[in-house]
């Protein structure tokens, strides 16, 4: 079992990154509208923070957690909004110290799990690793909406890795979330890393075929930019159609980005 240090050390420094963009924020900023219809940047930082505090009870008191997931299910549709709307009506100061502490706290609860132990998610059980591989997701792909509102330019790193693999084997859920038959054959996948390393997953003979840069297939598996915006290739008529449904996180499927030029 390979050490998941790394990870959580990941994690770590997806949140600082984000944390700098937005600490010295005035009031008036945390209230800019995002891409994220109905979402401030408070919202989308109070998101994060509700996210860590489920993910906390998941790893430190699962009894707790399933309460969480069965007021969940009472409000399918607005469980995730009503925890944001939360969140953002605290002042930033305030926000900002929760989410702070929050993260903090999983952190320290991850390092301290047993090897092998899973534990209870909305979806499947996770691993630590793999809770800390979902948080990086989310934390990069919410830190995107925030960087698009206040025009930042934020650089790609290598830590883009984890949403890349998220996106590819989420390739059958995306699929299943759209009531869409999912292809029998595996798909190549090859993603140009930051530094010029290549990312590939599936058989190097694969008909159908992927290639993207990191950040243009993370910003569309996390659905920040419209496929026609970025340069991601497709051989092959179910890789073709996966690029226009690709998804790397649970839930039902986004409505997406409009093209640049588009009001949101």
């Amino acid at each position: 079992m390979s050490d998941p240090t790394p990870v959580f050390d990941d994690l770590r420094e997806e949140s600082e990154e984000l944390d700098r963009l937005v600490a010295d924020l005035s009031p008036g900023q945390w209230r800019l509208a995002t891409p994220a219809p109905g979402w401030s940047v408070a919202h989308q930082i109070a998101h994060l923070h509700w996210t860590d505090r489920s993910a906390l009870l998941a790893v430190t008191d699962a009894d707790a957690f399933r309460t969480l997931v069965e007021k969940a299910l009472t409000a399918p549709d607005s469980f995730v909004d009503e925890g944001a709307e939360e969140g953002a009506r605290l002042e930033p100061a305030e926000l900002l110290a929760r989410w702070r502490e929050g993260r903090a706290a999983l952190d320290r609860a991850l390092r301290a799990t047993a090897p092998g132990t899973r534990f209870p998610w909305y979806g499947p059980p996770m691993s630590a690793a793999s809770m800390a591989t979902g948080r990086i997701m989310e934390t990069w792909a919410h830190g995107q909406d925030i960087a698009d509102t206040l025009g930042v330019r934020r650089a790609p790193t290598d830590r883009l890795k984890h949403v890349v693999r998220i996106g590819v084997r989420a390739r059958d859920f995306a699929y299943g979330a759209r009531g869409l038959p999912v292809p029998a054959e595996e798909f190549r996948v090859e993603i140009t890393a930051p530094g010029g390393e290549l990312w590939a997953y599936g058989p190097e003979d694969a008909a159908q075929r992927v290639t993207a840069p990191a950040l243009d297939f993370c910003l569309l598996v996390t659905q920040r930019a419209h496929r026609a915006d970025l340069e991601v290739r497709a051989e092959g008529p179910d890789a073709d159609r996966w690029l226009d449904i690709a998804q790397a996180f649970a839930g039902p499927p986004g409505a997406g980005r409009a093209p640049k030029g588009s009001v949101w």
